[in-house]
């Protein structure tokens, strides 16, 4: 982060703690939330407070009245921003307060993800770190003077009363401030971009890992801090990282990580599919929300990790949680929505927990079992007497210790779930968010085809299939991506994410089914890319086309999701070596050397940057299969996993350089490459697989 100075006022060094407090939802109000589709949105429709949108009119209006302005973000299935819904935003004397001084307007994160990221970095600015909700109080210019996240109702009053006091006797001093941090905002988001190809070596990326390493929980897997989340991202890099490398330290830590996932209660084992983090160290109680995006990289990430393990349980976790998507988030016309919430009943977890008698009740004769196989003893009980449901021990371990079958425990598995699946079901739902965002379902587009190829199941084909075509029948207007679907939603324009998650999805299409015209798509995607969306300056991609924030936002470090810049410069990468483009390899290039000093300093927010890094650092290979039987060949070679490997191939002739005048009658040939120099063609994949080993 930049260094630059701040006024010691309390508004930096205010310390905000947690608790909770449940309350009842008021409908004796109603304001102008109520006119939007956003779920979140809606939970706010009938607070006291004269919540708007975000909108020129809004702002306007501050400014014509001289009112300080709160922008309050968050998303629907935010268990905090439930709670500090009820216990403040629901309180009608601080709404008065609201109401009086300042202009009032809420943010689904969801829908505007380019002002949620300029905020979050104002918040990491003021406290060093950030998140949901995200409550920040700006001048009518929108230039933040305070940020938190949640408050009590307490601690919100004072923040209040403290900041309005301040902005009436002695508005200079804020502005001032204001402008400061709107500097360092703008200091965070300039990259100059390098071209020191040099720094790309072997061994200084080694050395960052060997860094990141130090931080690594060598029980428990994952990083060594309290609370967990999964972070496909890291992982996915990490896989890359042992095979390429052959470090095994790095291949025995995800291995490690990837079993104690499967392993806890982060993982729903009555339903399938992943909450969104864990709460503690042992990856055992969740917070329960449930988001698409997690879900949708778990898929690949698991489907990966199969092809090189070959773990049983790593092809159940997908199976299990593409029909937990089936079942719960899937929206008929053809996407997936968005998240489902963390409460039910206005209480977290309530849905997914388990009393002793219910289990009992249920399961009847197996219950003693079925207690051992998933720790159901007062040892592991939660705080309020319920249970959420994880293992200690993997299956062959069980087995040997319980003296029982692989066959008896698999079919006891089966008989438990559906019987407990049935019992939940029959409770209240918690909500969903039935948004289709664009980005995230591109995001199950490629966890879905990670599937496909190390499966086989055509069911993971033509799901991938269907919901890019869902994208480019309903989430298009003008020539141009909408950034969500929700029928009656507003059409906001796309925002670089869903433009490179797209060309990504796009590219994995056209590996998977050689058809061309997933190739044209991304390269149609790449180019509104470099004509609405590309900094020049930088050599970056910014977050929206015309920005009316206080600062151009250029999102690169990956966390949940890969930053849209990191998916950039791979998505240039593959094209470039796809057509021999000298011009997207060295953008992509410039690119990666860029962003070589934040990825050595902080590589575990930096993996899909690292991932490209490989790339470079170690020798990359194009696999050209060519001839009628390309497809077949294509996936036999694709169960095997190679990340140094571009593997495309044609059915017919094409004038791909790849291609081109490599196409025979009546036969298939392999060809492989390196910086366009190839070996002789192969008709096999063996043969080809060792023409890689010996190139």
């Amino acid at each position: 982060m930049p260094k630059f100075k701040f006024y010691n006022i309390f508004i930096v060094v205010l310390f905000l703690s947690c608790c909770k407090n449940g309350g009842g939802q008021k409908r004796e109000y109603t304001n102008s939330l109520i006119n939007e589709t956003s779920p979140y949105l809606l939970q706010h429709a009938h607070n006291p407070v004269d919540w708007r949108i975000w909108s020129d009119d809004a702002l306007e209006e501050a400014k014509n009245n001289n009112k300080l302005v709160i922008i309050s973000i968050g998303y629907s299935s935010c268990h905090w921003c439930h709670v500090m819904e009820r216990e403040t935003f629901e309180n009608e004397e601080i709404a008065k307060v609201m109401n009086k001084n300042f202009i009032n307007i809420k943010i689904d994160r969801e829908e505007r993800p380019d002002i949620d990221h300029l905020y979050q970095v104002a918040v990491q600015l003021f406290r060093g770190s950030s998140g949901w909700p995200l409550n920040v109080v700006a001048l009518p210019n929108g230039k933040p003077i305070y940020g938190g996240t949640y408050h009590t109702k307490e601690q919100w009053t004072k923040v209040l009363n403290e900041l309005y006091k301040i902005y009436t006797e002695d508005p200079e001093k804020l502005e001032e401030y204001a402008e400061n941090l709107a500097s360092g905002i703008q200091e965070v988001n300039l990259i100059k971009p390098s071209n020191d190809f040099e720094r790309l070596s072997k061994d200084s990326l080694i050395e960052s890992i060997e860094s990141w390493k130090l931080k690594w929980d060598k029980e428990m897997g994952g990083e060594d801090v309290i609370e967990k989340f999964i972070n496909p991202v890291n992982l996915e890099f990490l896989l890359d990282y042992a095979i390429l490398t052959n470090d095994e330290q790095s291949k025995s830590h995800l291995k490690l990580t990837l079993d104690k996932i499967a392993l806890g209660g982060i993982y729903d084992h009555v339903g399938g599919g992943f909450f969104r983090y864990s709460t503690d160290d042992q990856w055992k109680v969740p917070h329960f929300e449930k988001m698409l995006y997690d879900n949708a990289q778990i898929i690949g990430l698991y489907s990966k990790a199969y092809k090189v393990f070959k773990e049983p349980i790593y092809k159940e976790i997908v199976m299990e949680t593409f029909g937990f998507l089936e079942r719960e988030m899937k929206y008929h016309g053809g996407g997936y929505y968005s998240s489902i919430d963390a409460e039910s009943e206005g209480e977290e977890g309530k849905y997914y927990e388990w009393t002793e008698e219910e289990l009992k009740s249920i399961l009847k004769e197996d219950f003693q079992l079925f207690a051992r196989y998933f720790n159901v003893n007062s040892r592991q009980a939660l705080g309020n007497g319920k249970f959420i449901l994880f293992k200690i021990l993997n299956d062959s371990v069980f087995i040997k210790e319980n003296s029982i079958s692989k066959a008896d425990i698999d079919s006891y598995r089966v008989k438990w779930k559906k019987l407990l699946l049935n019992k939940r079901e029959q409770r209240i739902r918690p909500n969903m968010d039935d948004k289709v965002i664009i980005s995230w379902n591109a995001l199950l587009i490629n966890g879905l085809l990670e599937g496909y190829e190390a499966f086989g199941s055509e069911v993971f084909l033509n799901r991938a299939k269907t919901i890019f075509d869902f994208i480019n029948s309903k989430n298009i207007s003008k020539n141009r991506l909408i950034h969500s679907y929700k029928k009656g939603g507003r059409n906001v324009e796309g925002f670089v994410e869903d433009y490179a998650f797209m060309t990504s999805a796009a590219l994995k299409l056209y590996y998977s089914t050689l058809d061309v015209k997933y190739l044209n798509a991304s390269l149609g995607y790449t180019q509104v890319l470099n004509e609405e969306f590309l900094d020049n300056a930088s050599g970056m991609y910014k977050y929206n086309q015309d920005s009316e924030l206080i600062s151009m936002v250029i999102k690169t470090d990956d966390g949940a999701m890969p930053s849209p810049n990191s998916v950039i410069a791979h998505n240039l990468f593959e094209l470039g070596h796809i057509q021999y483009d000298e011009e997207s390899l060295k953008r992509s290039k410039v690119m990666l050397s860029t962003m070589v000093p934040m990825t050595k300093e902080y590589a575990r927010n930096y993996s899909k940057w690292n991932s490209l890094w490989l790339k470079h650092a170690y020798p990359y290979y194009e696999v050209a299969v060519v001839g009628e039987k390309a497809l077949n060949k294509i996936n036999n070679f694709a169960k095997i996993y190679i990340p140094n490997v571009l593997l495309v191939g044609s059915t017919i002739e094409s004038n791909l350089p790849l291609f081109n005048q490599r196409y025979v009658d009546k036969d298939t040939y392999i060809y492989v490459c390196q910086n366009r120099s190839c070996k002789l063609p192969v008709k096999t994949v063996e043969e080809a697989l060792v023409q890689l080993e010996n190139f």
